[in-house]
């Protein structure tokens, strides 16, 4: 860990608490920060903010009053989950005050260079993959952010020899300043999370500040066949590595006559790749040119690539039943990542699909959706799921509860060969705390089947 001042007496609030809130806390309150946190819980139902309370550092609960910005703070680390637009945001952001989140803490004080993946969807695969691979070829990474340890933590005990490979939210990526991985990805961008940024506008620019302090020593990893992201990123300093599932390219990642390429050596055949789905070969080919870069051997990549079925909650293999096979891909939180899901399956589907309502329809999916012979629909979005599937021609269309009590009909609706395929197209808070909740209920209702 570097052995910054520039925080020492100076009077910062942290807005927002979970793991990265309490880690950015302390981490301060050790930079010798004057710390003020602030938790919209009650303290009485905090038990993280009364962890920071025995440490000495200042801890206000309850809401988020305005009032705090007469306290003469120098800064802000927010949440990334809480909205620019709260008052207390945006009257700092007027202020002057600037507000970053804590993916720029863990920057400024690590040792370790980053590698940071972003995108609409395939980030988490990727990012694993890339842990996976680079660990396989003994170059010590280790993984942060969204499905790993708390950035600010990781930095803090990563040395020179580390690679800190973590995954990056929009969100986290507006409230960045000087952060700059010396490898950046953007998997693909499509449209979401419209009802945080406003517009696709200000999402595709967060996604694109993961390369704007980047120099010509860097890379900048992107999808070739999007010219959108191609347009986001023109201003990069970085060394540009396109990567491409249906063309050959001299330079970067790409395909040709059944083989991997990177830049026109083969590194592996598509037929030997564990994972199912053109949407996991961009993942595998952004992800090869990742490690290719740090000099990763054809030999460690294969090893992880021929092994390697996916991460938990996303197209992830849970167990077959009576001739079923049940697919937990719970992290399809939009439409785009359940028309992917969709298109990794030949055989006939039972899809679970709804959650939250967020205002947009889903006749996108209907084009993936021939395969699909029967549909359990739950949550807000239940009745717009079935008006699609009724324009779909699914002839069974059920609504139920919760996922939950979805397994047990879906297998009712199915025969042996099929597919039981859990994938919302929707995001899980409705109902559930987090799409993880939300995949572990449908695993555990599969496990009951067995």
């Amino acid at each position: 860990m570097k052995n910054i001042t520039k925080y020492q007496f100076k009077k910062i609030l942290v807005l927002g608490l979970a793991k990265s809130g309490v880690t950015a806390a302390s981490l301060l309150h050790k930079l010798g920060a004057f710390v003020t946190v602030n938790d919209k819980r009650p303290i009485a139902e905090n038990p993280e903010a009364q962890g920071l309370l025995d440490q000495g550092i200042k801890v206000i609960c309850g809401d988020h009053p305005i009032e705090l910005l007469d306290e003469g703070f120098e800064l802000i680390v927010k949440n990334p989950g809480i909205p620019y637009s709260i008052p207390l945001v945006a009257g700092a952001v007027d202020r002057g005050i600037p507000v970053i989140t804590e993916v720029e803490l863990a920057y400024e004080i690590s040792e370790a260079e980053f590698i940071g993946i972003t995108g609409t969807n395939g980030k988490t695969t990727t990012t694993t993959l890339i842990f996976e691979m680079l660990k396989q070829g003994e170059r010590n990474p280790i993984i942060a952010g969204n499905i790993g340890t708390v950035a600010s933590e990781v930095a803090q005990a990563a040395n020179q020899d580390n690679k800190i490979v973590i995954e990056l939210s929009s969100f986290q990526l507006m409230g960045i300043k000087k952060f700059r991985p010396r490898i950046a990805i953007i998997t693909n961008l499509y449209e979401a999370h419209l009802d945080y940024h406003g517009g696709l506008a200000e999402y595709w620019e967060a996604k694109a500040n993961i390369t704007k302090n980047q120099t010509e020593e860097d890379f900048l990893i992107v999808n070739a066949e999007q010219p959108q992201l191609l347009e986001a990123v023109k201003d990069t300093k970085a060394a540009i590595i396109p990567f491409s599932t249906k063309a050959y390219l001299e330079e970067g990642c790409s395909v040709r006559d059944g083989k991997i390429l990177f830049n026109g050596e083969e590194v592996m055949a598509i037929a030997d790749l564990a994972l199912p789905g053109e949407h996991n070969l961009e993942n595998v080919l952004s992800s090869i040119a990742a490690v290719k870069l740090l000099g990763v051997s054809n030999e460690a990549v294969k090893e992880i690539m021929t092994t390697f079925t996916g991460v938990k909650h996303r197209t992830q293999f849970v167990a077959e039943v009576h001739g079923r096979k049940f697919y937990n891909d719970s992290k399809a939180t939009n439409i785009l990542a359940t028309r992917s899901a969709l298109k990794a399956f030949n055989n006939p589907i039972v899809l679970l699909a709804g959650g939250l309502d967020r205002g947009n329809g889903f006749d996108d999916l209907i084009p993936d959706l021939s395969n699909v012979k029967a549909i359990i629909t739950f949550g807000q979005t239940a009745g717009k799921m079935e008006e699609t599937a009724e324009k779909a021609g699914i002839k069974v269309i059920k609504r139920v509860d919760n996922v939950g009590t979805a397994v047990p009909a879906a297998f009712e609706c199915s025969d042996e060969g099929d597919v039981i395929l859990l994938s919302p197209a929707c995001a899980s808070w409705d109902q559930y705390k987090t799409f993880e909740v939300r995949g572990d209920i449908f695993i555990d209702a599969v496990h009951k089947l067995i």
